[in-house]
């Protein structure tokens, strides 16, 4: 039998929902600036990290991509000119993705109205106290079930602040 009242189902199922609701609250954003979501998370994660650059093995490890699907996602960008491939001097197998002017400009469109959409329908809804409780509570399970989410990051367990 499932228990009708199992908080634990009551938490994912909440969860689920939430990232459900905030997709569909914030891909629009995204869409009006010409980018999809995983285009958008790649981008800002380029943005977010040192010299706005990453190996490529670490932008695979701190989004939901695979290598392959990362390698997809930055051919595409490249295309478009957000994003250049730079070869590691210390290892030839390796690559970095990095932001370009063009890719630092397109996140200038859309962050704005992002973070907006993220204080109308997220951040905006607790209250300081509330919202440190939940970014401690989310990286203590984030550690846990996506330990490499900060793979690349200057400061373990944090993303790089971005540059004024």
């Amino acid at each position: 039998m499932i228990p009708p009242d199992d908080a634990k189902l009551t938490a994912v199922g909440l969860l689920m929902e939430v990232h459900a609701g905030l997709v569909g609250k914030m891909t629009p954003a995204f869409t009006a600036a010409g980018l999809s979501g995983v285009d958008f998370e790649t981008l800002i994660r380029l943005a977010r990290s040192p010299e706005r650059q990453l190996r490529m093995s670490d932008l695979a490890a701190q989004t939901s991509l695979s290598t392959s699907g990362v390698t997809r996602v930055v051919d595409r960008l490249e295309r478009e000119g957000l994003v250049r491939r730079v070869a590691c001097a210390s290892d030839r197998r390796a690559s970095y993705a990095t932001l370009t002017d063009a890719g630092l400009a397109r996140l200038e469109v859309v962050v704005p109205r992002h973070l907006e959409d993220i204080e109308t329908w997220f951040t905006g809804l607790l209250s300081p106290a509330q919202l440190e409780t939940l970014l401690d509570t989310l990286r203590i399970i984030r550690d846990v079930v996506r330990p490499c989410a900060t793979a690349g990051a200057e400061v373990p367990g944090e993303v790089t602040p971005p540059r004024s």
